[in-house]
């Protein structure tokens, strides 16, 4: 069993709180009713699969707001079913994973971020912990940028930070919810040296954590923005210090690298 020992109730619901349909997958019956117990306490409603293709098949009859996801599963691995469940996006954001991984197994941690995990907790694990994590993945992921705020524009790149949607060059990118959130960021900070302890706490809304977290969602995020990723010309990397996105950046066929408002204006 891979829940820490711990008294007290689940954490209950208080105003503000955003509830909504969470699907956990673990092939381990006591892990799984365990953290069902939890959610359901506070106020989530939950289905729960114990592999793979049964969490596929879950995800699309029910069509939850967010996966809880052990990565070791019989079968098809935890990093396969979120792979799925990306593929399934049909070039969209799909539904925030929150994913469960050994503690220690940092390689692992790194792959389900790379695979488009959204938070990850580590076994053993606090189910009150865990809850708190759903929640703060959901409350991002249903916050909305002010109807009036105006599309953000550089380098081919445009953003609706209202409508959370992102194109290059015209075409819808594919962003996970942290994903978004970074380059809305560093779209709102540019030509600022930030560091990753700033960009986990602003970004995240955690003021402690691994900061691999950070690192690894600014290579896929580059690996959808930059025209070459490995020769980065939007977000660079300052030795030491951070990483700066340059506002100025001219990509090819991607004309003025200048953020602009919806109405034209720099």
């Amino acid at each position: 069993m891979a829940i820490s020992n711990e008294t007290g109730p689940a954490p209950g619901r208080t105003s503000g709180d955003t509830t909504g349909r969470v699907l956990v997958v673990d092939d381990d019956p006591t892990v799984s009713e365990v953290v069902a117990g939890y959610l359901e306490r506070a106020g989530f409603t939950v289905h729960r699969a114990a592999d793979g293709p049964a969490a596929l098949e879950s995800a699309a009859r029910h069509r939850p707001d967010l996966v809880v996801l052990d990565l070791m599963l019989p079968g098809m691995d935890g990093l396969e079913v979120c792979r799925r469940l990306r593929a399934n996006g049909n070039g969209r954001p799909t539904v925030p994973v929150v994913m469960l991984t050994a503690r220690g197994d940092e390689d692992d941690r790194i792959l389900g971020l790379e695979v488009g995990a959204d938070d990850y907790v580590t076994k053993p694990f606090s189910p009150r912990e865990l809850v708190l994590r759903v929640r703060s993945v959901l409350r991002r992921s249903s916050s909305t940028a002010p109807v009036d705020e105006p599309l953000l524009a550089v380098a081919g790149l445009t953003v609706d930070p209202a409508a959370r949607r992102a194109t290059r060059n015209g075409s819808e990118l594919a962003l996970t919810l942290r994903e978004f959130d970074l380059l809305v960021y560093f779209l709102r900070h540019p030509g600022q040296v930030c560091d990753r302890e700033r960009l986990m706490r602003e970004v995240w809304g955690w003021e402690y954590g691994d900061l691999s977290t950070v690192t690894v969602h600014v290579r896929r995020l580059r690996s959808k923005i930059e025209h070459d990723p490995a020769d980065p010309q939007l977000i660079r990397t300052v030795w030491g210090a951070g990483y700066r996105f340059e506002a100025g950046a001219r990509l090819p066929g991607s004309g003025q690298g200048t953020v602009r408002g919806e109405d034209g204006h720099a």
